[in-house]
């Protein structure tokens, strides 16, 4: 089954056609919302759908559970997960509106709980390609086909704690590291879509410089 994360902006299920909707128990307490799952156009393709913060955006980054939302979709069947970010650009040629299909993170998050494992339990986690090489592939592809608009495949995507955005020091220095895109929430759900062996990339909209 796919599943789809949906970031800031987007907080309504996709066009799904005999929807249902799971709510869904975990160990990590509720996720964002109830699980929506539909049939997606003409193939009637099985689409699991999850607004990252909440129906009425009610969330911030720091605070969102991550783990939550992806026990969630993994206890509904999900092996590959789309998501899109709201994000901030670094390079003058990525303007706003903009689509950019990352291939690289950076972490720059301290508050946040990054793992499903503890408690006596250490796994080290290969994360050398946060993104699914096939899935940005496709991703790309697709976006391209579906609007036309200006889509960049690669790139880093830097991910800040905030809920503040970066000062205008901090954004010098991302730049000058050759980072692409800042934004607030590609850390841990990468992080732990990986741990839960669930194939995993996103589209990342511009919304400013």
């Amino acid at each position: 089954m796919i599943g789809f994360i949906g970031g800031s902006g987007i907080y309504e299920a996709l066009p799904l056609e005999n929807t249902r909707e799971e709510h869904v128990e975990t160990p990590y307490g509720d996720p964002s919302a109830p699980v929506t799952i539909g049939e997606f156009g003409e193939t009637g393709t099985e689409v699991a759908f999850l607004p990252r913060h909440g129906s009425d955006h009610g969330r911030s980054p720091t605070n969102l559970p991550y783990r939550a939302n992806v026990y969630a979709l993994k206890t509904v069947g999900v092996t590959h997960i789309f998501a899109s970010n709201a994000v901030g650009s670094l390079k003058e040629d990525l303007e706003p509106g903009t689509l950019v299909i990352p291939d690289q993170i950076v972490d720059r998050t301290r508050h946040r709980e990054m793992t499903f494992y503890g408690d006596g339990i250490v796994v080290h986690q290969s994360f050398t390609s946060p993104y699914s090489p096939e899935l940005v592939d496709h991703l790309t592809g697709a976006a391209t086909k579906a609007t036309g608009a200006e889509v960049s495949k690669g790139g880093t995507y830097v991910c800040i704690e905030g809920p503040q955005y970066s000062t205008k020091a901090e954004s010098e220095f991302y730049r000058s590291q050759g980072w692409d895109l800042v934004g607030m929430t590609a850390i841990p759900e990468a992080k732990l879509a990986r741990e839960a062996e669930i194939a995993y990339a996103t589209v990342a909209g511009v919304t400013d410089y």
